[in-house]
């Protein structure tokens, strides 16, 4: 149920973990806008390759790369260059290297807190 003034049947996924502050701030923002989310915790659950894909398509791969995340430096990716290619595979292997959260609403998308943005699919 969406709040008067919000967009009818609008609905959002993302992606991300529990704990992350930024990915908990996106589900509050939703939730405080009665816009109905899926939520996908990369912990349990990986993105599709087509997924992943689709956000490199528009953000390209060093976007998606969160080069400040624990896992990160777990691999020991710091002094990594691999190709594009490469980091892709490394992406779907190891979802939590993504900068999160990942948000889609039908075919808009955004990589990491973009409130400003959210607030303009609201219509607000």
């Amino acid at each position: 149920m969406s709040l008067p003034g919000y967009p009818p049947g609008m609905e959002v996924q993302i992606f991300g973990t529990q704990k992350d502050n930024d990915t908990k701030k996106a589900l509050r923002f939703f939730a405080e806008r009665g816009v109905k989310t899926h939520f996908i915790d990369l912990r349990e659950r990986p993105m599709s390759p087509g997924e992943v894909k689709r956000f490199v398509d528009k953000f390209g791969i060093e976007a998606l790369i969160d080069r400040e995340s624990k896992r990160f430096h777990e691999l020991g990716l710091a002094a990594a260059s691999p190709g594009a290619d490469r980091w892709l595979e490394r992406l779907l292997a190891e979802p939590l290297i993504l900068r999160q959260p990942l948000v889609r609403q039908q075919q808009k998308l955004t990589v990491g807190l973009a409130e400003a943005e959210w607030r303009s699919w609201c219509g607000r």
